[in-house]
């Protein structure tokens, strides 16, 4: 799907014609420069634009990657993604702005990384409810996990079984976001609900396929 590449500002909400609040996440699309265009009927094998986001020194870029930069003629990027089946025509070198791709009123798709939580029990990762009261002189079982399997007969523990671990930091995709508002010469979009991942966080905006 076509998409580009853009910074979570934070939430706030709008109102509609009849005053009803419509939540909604500020995201930052500043105009992505694309870096490479593969093609199927190249070595490449497939159809893709690599589009780049955010400025990098050349001091913290390896020298592969500024080898890439310099065959696009582009500057040092901090971020690289591919987009597969892109919609618009392009050439590396190219910039791609957010009107081109979106229009308010349409539904997209957004992927970012979730806000790690690191090692969790299971109550606050999966909404256990604890064993219960303490009784019997028993004083550390309230957040415990229960029983996690049967003994003698299986003698191991079923693989996907839900315990403690660590929480978040996890590529999420959430679909089905309308877009609310564009303002174009702020590179500013505005998609009702939430959106995964910590403020400044990098997301990924798909259009959807028509």
């Amino acid at each position: 799907m076509s998409g580009m590449l853009g910074r979570k500002i934070g939430m706030t909400q709008v109102f509609d014609q009849a005053g009803n609040s419509i939540p909604c996440t500020i995201i930052q699309a500043e105009p992505n420069v694309v870096v490479q265009v593969k093609m199927a009927e190249g070595k490449d094998g497939y159809d893709a634009v690599q589009l780049g986001f955010g400025t990098r020194k050349p001091k913290h870029t390896t020298k592969a990657l500024l080898g890439h930069f310099v065959k696009a003629g582009v500057p040092p990027l901090r971020v690289l993604r591919e987009f597969r089946d892109f919609v618009l025509d392009v050439k590396p070198g190219d910039e791609v702005r957010l009107e081109q791709l979106f229009a308010e009123g349409e539904l997209i798709d957004v992927v970012g990384v979730s806000k790690g939580r690191g090692f969790q029990g299971v109550v606050k990762r999966h909404g256990f409810g604890g064993v219960g009261s303490r009784t019997h002189g028993q004083h550390n079982r309230e957040r415990a996990p229960g029983s996690i399997g049967a003994s003698s007969f299986p003698s191991h523990v079923f693989k996907g079984r839900r315990m403690a671990g660590r929480m978040g930091n996890k590529r999420v995709k959430v679909k089905n976001l309308r877009v609310v508002r564009l303002f174009p010469e702020h590179h500013l979009i505005l998609v009702q609900g939430a959106v995964p991942g910590p403020v400044n966080g990098i997301v990924e905006l798909y259009k959807k396929a028509q």
